[in-house]
Parts: C-alpha cells; sequence; structure tokens
C-alpha cells in the first residue's frame, strides 16, 4: 500500500467517526432540524480539516440525516410528515424483531432498567431534553436484544431522524412525559417472556407516539402564519 493510499484509508475512517459523532449528537438533540451547519466551525469543534469534514457529511446526507443546496451549504434536515409515518414504519419492524429476539437474563434488560430509573430521575427534574435523550437510548437497548450489530446501526439511524421529527416540537414535556411510565410498562411485558403481550404493548405505545408527533406536527403547521 502506498503512502497516498494509506493517508486516504485514514482520511476515510476519520471521517466515518466524525459521520458517527455528528450522528450521535443529532440523536441526544445537540442539532436543530433546519440548522446550518458552518464547514469552518464543525470542522474547528473536531479538530479536523475541511475535506475530512465534507466527507463526512457526504455520508450523512446519504444517510438522510443532513442535505446539501447548491450556493446555501449543508443542512440538518426536516422530517416531513411522510418521512415521520416511514420512520414508525422502520420502528415496528425493528422493535417487533426485538421482541422476537427477546430471552430472559439477556444484558440489555439490566440496561434497560437502568435507562427506566434515570427517566424517572430526570422526568423529576423537569429536564425533558435530557428526558428525550433517555427515551432514545431506552428504545436503542431494546433493539440489542436482538444481538445484531447491523440492526442497530439501521436503527440508529432511524433515532437520528426521529429526534429531528420531535426537535420541530416545542412542548418537550407532552412529548416525552407519558413515554416515561409506558417505558417501564414496555419492559415490564418484555420481562415477564409473554411475546403476545409484548407485541401488543409495543403496537400500542408506537401507534400512540406516532399519532402525537403527527397530531402535534399538523397543530403546529396550522398555527404558523401563512406566508
Amino acid at each position: 500500500m502506498t503512502i497516498r493510499t494509506t493517508m486516504e484509508a485514514d482520511e476515510a475512517s476519520l471521517a466515518g467517526a466524525v459521520a458517527i459523532r455528528i450522528r450521535e449528537m443529532l440523536i441526544a438533540g445537540e442539532f436543530e432540524p433546519g440548522q446550518k451547519l458552518s464547514e469552518h466551525r464543525v470542522a474547528a469543534d473536531f479538530a479536523v480539516s475541511r475535506n475530512t469534514l465534507r466527507e463526512a457529511f457526504r455520508f450523512l446526507t446519504s444517510q438522510r440525516l443532513l442535505s446539501y443546496i447548491p450556493n446555501r451549504g449543508v443542512f440538518v434536515v426536516v422530517p416531513d410528515e411522510a418521512a415521520i409515518i416511514d420512520i414508525y414504519r422502520v420502528r415496528a419492524v425493528i422493535q417487533r424483531g426485538a421482541v422476537e429476539a427477546a430471552s430472559r437474563g439477556h444484558p440489555a434488560f439490566a440496561r434497560m432498567r437502568a435507562l427506566v430509573e434515570e427517566g424517572r430521575e430526570l422526568g423529576a427534574k423537569r429536564d425533558w431534553q435530557k428526558v428525550g435523550t433517555n427515551n432514545m437510548e431506552f428504545h436503542r437497548a431494546m433493539v440489542g436484544l436482538c444481538d445484531s450489530p447491523r440492526l442497530s446501526a439501521s436503527f440508529d439511524l432511524v433515532l437520528a431522524e426521529l429526534r429531528l421529527a420531535f426537535g420541530q416540537l416545542k412542548d418537550m414535556a407532552h412529548l416525552h412525559e407519558p413515554y416515561i411510565d409506558l417505558n417501564h410498562t414496555l419492559l415490564r411485558a418484555l420481562e415477564t417472556g409473554d411475546r403476545l403481550a409484548s407485541m401488543t404493548t409495543l403496537d400500542a405505545y408506537l401507534r400512540q407516539s406516532e399519532r402525537g408527533v403527527l397530531g402535534a406536527l399538523q397543530h403546529r403547521r396550522a398555527a404558523e402564519p401563512a406566508e
């Protein structure tokens, strides 16, 4: 392998690491939907070259998390209603798979229990931003029941898009508070080993969440002044 090829491989690896870090920041709600990302500022924050950052941006654009507008720059995606419906469709497929794969004593259950307790503590503090992140981590841990790195990686993309959907809504308490207890209900169903009850609980959970997000988004847009 030539020095040039080695350097290109290292840069590609670094760009991939930056892309993963930006995706994690999206899941944590650290970027706003529609936010413009400054190449100069983000490259400085990550201490990487702008070429490396552009490669990371291209990768995230291919994953529908960022969009490039010629002569304007790179922006965080704003999921529309069709995207949100599809996000929940994918969630149902992957998380139903987690119900099917769940086994007694799986390490993911300990992680989910810890997250349920953390969610309650954050809710008591009314720290809704962190409650939202806690909720993302709970569902990520649930998909860990599948023991599939590929499914987990796919679900990370779903979580990033979902957080961008949530980011369009202003009533954070209404958005996240109900799911503190619902996460416990879902976990309890899974831990019993009753797959039918777990599937029924999951389906009701996802249906309530999807309708809530779509309803809030439609209400917000109806309240916006006409241009």
